[in-house]
């Protein structure tokens, strides 16, 4: 990914849907400043992006006042310790890779034998 500036902020990263919306993303681990990186995801809504994805682990995104990411445009996903990828709806958590690893899993052993 290539730092990419957003308004005042420089986000991790941008991509574009095949729709053509921008969407930026921003990648914090549990040292940097969350505070921060959703200052970088709202200057981005607000520079013109038509989406801002914060990325950080499990464990830090579920400390998180969920009320902030119900702004339309800004998405929380939170990655755990298996990399499974969560994403936060305002129904509440949704893991999204869980298929794909048990495919990949069930490849992987099916080799071994």
């Amino acid at each position: 990914m290539k730092p990419a500036r957003a308004g005042n902020a420089i986000v991790d990263g941008v991509a574009v849907s095949p729709e053509g919306e921008r969407i930026a993303i921003e990648v914090k681990s549990p040292r940097d400043d969350i505070i921060r990186g959703i200052g970088q995801c709202v200057e981005a809504l607000a520079a013109g992006y038509h989406r801002a994805l914060l990325v950080t682990t499990l464990r830090v995104a579920k400390k998180l006042r969920k009320r902030v990411f119900q702004r339309r445009g800004l998405r929380l996903i939170g990655v755990d310790a298996r990399a499974y990828v969560h994403r936060y709806d305002s129904d509440g958590w949704r893991l999204l890779t869980e298929k794909t690893r048990r495919d990949n899993d069930g490849l992987e052993q099916d080799s071994q034998s």
